[in-house]
């Protein structure tokens, strides 16, 4: 059993919880149909998604998983705003509409963190991260 302890300096904390309130009114517009808010939102959430990333680049775990939800959000916003602007349902290609190019950064968020999961953390088990 670890006593190690994982502390996020409280600036960060509230970083993260002003993203979080955010992130819920982007997706509230968007499920109301609120075309300019949820518009408006999509830059501040990612922005400081972004941010938090950058803030914990020297964490290998935390820069992954927050490069994970940077490429969520994005794919997310693209999704909402193509819903938003009536062009989800053209066809792309075949059966594949312009909704399914979100496919494009929800990919990359599971391959940033199947390298992490997969590749990295196995050959680093011996790495503490501790902030």
């Amino acid at each position: 059993m670890s006593n190690e302890v994982y502390a996020i300096p409280l600036r960060y904390r509230k970083m993260e919880n002003l993203h979080i309130v955010f992130w819920l009114f982007k997706d509230i517009s968007w499920c109301m149909i609120w075309r300019p808010l949820g518009i408006a939102m999509i830059f501040p959430t990612l922005i400081i998604a972004i941010v938090i990333a950058i803030r914990t680049r020297q964490y290998m775990s935390e820069v992954c998983h927050n490069i994970a939800i940077v490429v969520w959000i994005a794919a997310n916003s693209y999704w909402m705003i193509s819903e938003f602007l009536n062009f989800d349902t053209n066809v792309l290609f075949g059966q594949y509409t312009f909704k399914h190019l979100a496919i494009i950064p929800f990919a990359l968020g599971v391959l940033v963190l199947g390298y992490y999961y997969v590749w990295w953390r196995p050959r680093h088990m011996d790495v503490v991260e501790t902030m």
